[in-house]
């Protein structure tokens, strides 16, 4: 698995925004946002470095830490994801996958259990938001809708909308009001704040966040949460590792 950096720092975003989390970033990606803040990992020179599921497992568990965030890039594109997913949750750590919403999740979900009745020595695991034991980890997905502002539309896979789950989060990243409208549109079209976690995060420097609230009034746009990115205001906007 290419890892292009591995840190400890607080969640920025999220449902577990503001807890401490283990950070483990992904090289590449197969889209290309144009507002992408992470983009350095995508690049074909960036440096990595190769590590099986088990060497980054070890290293969640010497921190200490329970959550953990697999982000990138792509995570969802790296061979042996599933595996990895499955010895977190094991080990006791809750998971937050951070996609963009251009993978299946739901095959990744079925890899997973898969990887995880293997583990449990056939028990078979039919719904990994549910602990097996009460030493099991949680799984979530926060998976983005990339709209019009990040040339990246056409590339989001709907039929995730139908394989939510009520931990996971669909997070839309605004940068006008016309990505606005067109949040609204998918919102209510697949009724996703009766599915589960709603977001909209501004992309920074883009839009303002009232701007954001003030539609949300004037729409009556229960159920959704204005979230901004906690790192980009403690540490300076384009500071990696935190």
């Amino acid at each position: 698995m290419k890892v292009v950096e591995k840190f400890t720092s607080i969640n920025g975003e999220g449902t577990r925004a503001g807890e401490l989390a283990v950070f483990i970033r992904f090289k590449g990606c197969n889209l290309r946002c144009s507002y992408c803040d992470t983009m350095w990992a995508n690049e074909p020179d960036c440096q990595y470095k190769e590590e099986t599921p088990e060497e980054i497992l070890n290293y969640v568990l010497e921190t200490g830490i329970r959550n953990v965030t697999l982000t990138g890039g792509e995570p969802l594109i790296q061979a042996g994801i599933d595996k990895l997913i499955a010895q977190l949750l094991i080990s006791g750590r809750n998971v937050e996958i951070e996609t963009n919403g251009s993978v299946d999740i739901n095959k990744v979900r079925e890899n997973v259990e898969g990887n995880l009745t293997t583990a449990m020595n056939g028990q078979v695991i039919n719904d990994i938001y549910d602990k097996v034991n009460d030493e099991m980890g949680r799984l979530s997905m926060t998976a983005d809708y990339k709209l019009a502002g990040s040339n990246m539309e056409q590339y989001m896979k709907l039929d995730n909308f139908n394989n939510l789950q009520n931990q996971d989060t669909v997070k839309f990243v605004v940068s006008s009001e016309e990505d606005l409208k067109r949040a609204l549109e998918i919102i209510r079209q697949y009724n996703l704040t009766e599915k589960c976690y709603v977001y909209f995060s501004p992309v920074f420097g883009k839009i303002e966040p009232v701007t954001i609230v003030d539609f949300m009034k004037d729409n009556l746009i229960n159920g959704a949460r204005v979230q901004l990115q906690l790192h980009k205001f403690i540490w300076s906007p384009d500071k990696k590792g935190v």
